[in-house]
């Protein structure tokens, strides 16, 4: 979410940097020799980054920020509901592992080597509080 915020805020000081350095038409130099005010309309002369271009793109942004923020809350039902959760893994070296995995409420103690995983055991008690 971080990053959102500093791409969002990097995006707005470089639309104010354009704005406040935007040229007088009168002054730019176009390929061929010419300027705005001696000949026909020069390309790109009428500007473009007017405020109220400046303020649709943020508004444009802001909305694509908050879709963002908000899918990430909603539960859309074609979204993945993770329901297998990995609660605890200790290391007994060589690579093998203990592992607490829940599903659906259940907690299950699995034993984890290179090539197997065994089921050691149903945790349904009371689980034992670490002693100071």
């Amino acid at each position: 979410m971080s990053r959102l915020r500093i791409f969002l805020a990097l995006f707005v000081v470089s639309l104010a940097a354009t704005a406040a350095g935007a040229a007088d038409p009168s002054q730019v130099i176009y390929p061929g020799g010419t300027t705005a005010s001696s000949g026909p309309a020069a390309p790109g002369a009428s500007g473009g980054t007017g405020p109220l271009t400046i303020v649709g793109v943020l508004l444009l942004a802001g909305a694509g920020g908050w879709l963002l923020w908000r899918g990430r809350k909603l539960n859309f039902p074609g979204r993945d509901t993770r329901r297998l959760v990995i609660d605890e893994t200790r290391s007994l070296g060589s690579r093998q592992y203990l592992v607490v995995a829940s599903y659906e409420g259940q907690k299950l103690l699995l034993g984890v080597c290179p090539g197997r995983i065994d089921l050691l055991t149903s945790l349904d008690g009371p689980t034992a509080q670490k002693k100071s």
